[in-house]
């Protein structure tokens, strides 16, 4: 057998061709001994590999957001903290019914009766006396007559009301006009033809009814003069006079509150107050004249 020797550039186990091989270079080849491995039938197992653990990239939790409560839940609380609250409120009761005591047994006389007990009493203590007024209870008869003197007194105040609220209609009366050219004594001879006819109402006609500025407003219109509503203002459109000077027709003024026609004689026609008609009265307290002019 013969060796070939090749030289160690030689790339990939190929003979380098830029090399020549003389015969003298050749070297008879020594054989080598062959050596025999046995092995095991059971020693030759292929191992498995193991695998390679594979670094897995480490994640980073996200941070945990708290959820915002929804209706579902809040209903449920108030629920639950209602059902808490009638169960401590029926339990509690029932603690104080039964003393706190488990082994009440309601069917045990003793239980029921319980101890003897007993009370003493100073002997100076002396017994209430008991005694009776003389108030009697009244008879059917004089309860049917109070009855009846009620329902006569009822009756009475309605019909006193009935009348005093009654309102003329305007084919109660014929309104006569004035007799003549405005002069005082021409304005009271007007205005009398309402006293005890049209009662007082918040009004300004006989049909209405009249209030006191009312009743001063309508008579002197019927002359031309027109005069406002409220007393005040009224007031406002003469000039004022001292009583010595005072004539028929000037105005009686109240201050602030109420106002009349002179009668020229101490007297005054003027609407009083709710349920009275149109009075012709004696001047009265503390008042002025005024004349329109």
């Amino acid at each position: 057998m013969t060796e070939f020797r090749e030289s160690l550039d030689a790339p990939n186990g190929q003979p380098n061709p830029n090399i020549s091989i003389d015969e003298n270079d050749i070297v008879p080849a020594v054989p080598r001994p062959l050596a025999v491995v046995t092995r095991s039938a059971t020693s030759v197992i292929a191992a498995p590999r193991a695998s390679a653990p594979v670094a897995k990239a480490a994640q980073t939790a996200p941070p945990r957001r708290f959820k915002k409560p929804t209706k579902r839940n809040v209903a449920g609380g108030v629920v639950m903290a209602f059902a808490v609250g009638l169960i401590a409120t029926m339990a509690l009761p029932a603690y104080a019914f039964g003393n706190g005591n488990a082994a009440f047994d309601a069917k045990n006389s003793t239980d029921l009766a319980g101890g003897a007990q007993s009370i003493t009493v100073d002997d100076t203590a002396a017994a209430l006396a008991v005694s009776r007024d003389a108030y009697t209870a009244p008879t059917s008869e004089q309860l049917q007559a109070a009855r009846d003197a009620a329902a006569a007194a009822v009756a009475a105040t309605e019909a006193s009301t009935a009348s005093a609220s009654t309102t003329p209609t305007a084919g109660t009366f014929a309104v006569n006009p004035p007799s003549g050219a405005y002069s005082g004594q021409a304005v009271v001879d007007y205005a009398q033809q309402f006293v005890g006819v049209v009662p007082y109402s918040a009004g300004a006609t006989p049909e209405a009814g009249f209030g006191c500025d009312g009743l001063t407003q309508y008579v002197f219109g019927q002359f031309g003069i027109y005069l406002p509503r409220i007393v005040g203002n009224q007031a406002a459109m003469g000039i004022r006079v001292s009583p010595e000077d005072a004539q028929p027709g000037d105005l009686v003024v109240w201050p602030m509150y109420h106002i009349g026609i002179y009668d020229g004689a101490g007297g005054v026609i003027d609407s009083p107050d709710w349920g009275r008609m149109v009075e012709h009265r004696a001047l009265w307290g503390s008042y002025y004249f005024v004349r329109i002019v």
